[in-house]
């Protein structure tokens, strides 16, 4: 069975201003995740899947969905903050989205087969869906509890424009992901490129450091995992007196590996990232797309 790829677009570009997921990027107005798709496609996926806020349905399906008709199925599921288990509310006052694992419990009802998670608005170069296309497509029929990440090396994932966030991954000697730690600022000094710890410190690490970059590998049963902890993670009061709590796929994956109820395999790629993170990085993402169909790499127009 062919893996599937679902995008995580629900969130608005608070840095950026806007909703990025909807920018056109390339030649003829390609969004980001047009290259992903085109990516995907070649890799094998054989399905894609949308996360979206209900509220902008109508222009994505006008500017996004229309286009990939004949080229690959697509279906659209919708994260609202008021989907909750059976039981709990949304706190008053609380506005923020839940997180990134509770935009993937919204496809529970359509995926049934091993499927890949990303975000829509980062470019993630093609050798990160071949690497994890492979890995999916190679699982035994009814695989549980194998799952994968794809393995960022930091040193290809900065910005020009300001610090960036990722997740500083460690891994066993069977490449299988430990820990995953969130770093909310790295850039490159110096020294070398470091991230800020809790002490407000930078530490050094090496270019060649994997960081998860939201690129993960999952089959079906990780949803019944995530229906459970989300439960508990609303359970708990200090998550729900804290507006700002997010459910995120780090805090499933890294329960998930420390009980050892599953094994999350790190999948180096030799992909540079590059992304929107700033409004000040746009041209530079619009030069090096130019720059790929220059070497032939991408079509001019893709769909």
């Amino acid at each position: 069975m062919k893996p599937t790829l679902l995008l995580l677009a629900a969130g608005m570009g608070s840095r950026y201003g806007g909703l990025k997921q909807l920018d056109g990027l390339g030649p003829n107005g390609e969004t980001i995740m047009d290259y992903s798709i085109y990516d995907a496609i070649q890799a094998g996926f054989g399905k894609i899947v949308f996360v979206i806020r209900k509220d902008f349905e109508q222009e994505f399906r006008n500017k996004i969905l229309s286009k990939y008709e004949g080229h690959i199925p697509a279906e659209l599921c919708f994260q609202a903050l008021e989907d909750l288990p059976a039981g709990f509310k949304v706190p008053e006052g609380r506005q923020k989205p839940w997180g990134t694992n509770h935009a993937v419990l919204m496809a529970k009802d359509i995926i049934k087969e091993p499927f890949c998670v990303i975000n829509c608005d980062d470019f993630y170069n093609r050798d990160c869906f071949k690497v994890i296309g492979k890995f999916l497509a190679e699982l035994p029929e009814g695989s549980k509890n194998r799952y994968a990440m794809v393995g960022f090396r930091v040193g290809n994932t900065l910005s020009d424009n300001g610090t960036v966030a990722r997740g500083i991954c460690s891994k066993d000697a069977e490449e299988n992901l430990t820990t995953v730690v969130e770093r909310t600022e790295i850039e490159r000094h110096a020294e070398g490129v470091q991230y800020k710890d809790e002490n407000g410190a930078w530490v050094t690490v090496g270019d060649n450091t994997p960081v998860s970059m939201n690129v993960w590998g999952f089959t079906p049963d990780y949803f019944a995992y995530s229906e459970d902890y989300f439960k508990e993670f609303l359970a708990d009061p200090k998550n729900m007196a804290n507006l700002k709590a997010e459910f995120f796929i780090p805090l499933m994956v890294n329960k998930l590996i420390n009980e050892r109820t599953a094994t999350v395999k790190v999948l180096d790629t030799t992909s540079k990232w590059f992304g929107v993170t700033y409004a000040a990085d746009r041209q530079s993402v619009v030069d090096k797309i130019q720059g790929l169909i220059d070497a032939g790499i991408y079509p001019a127009k893709l769909f």
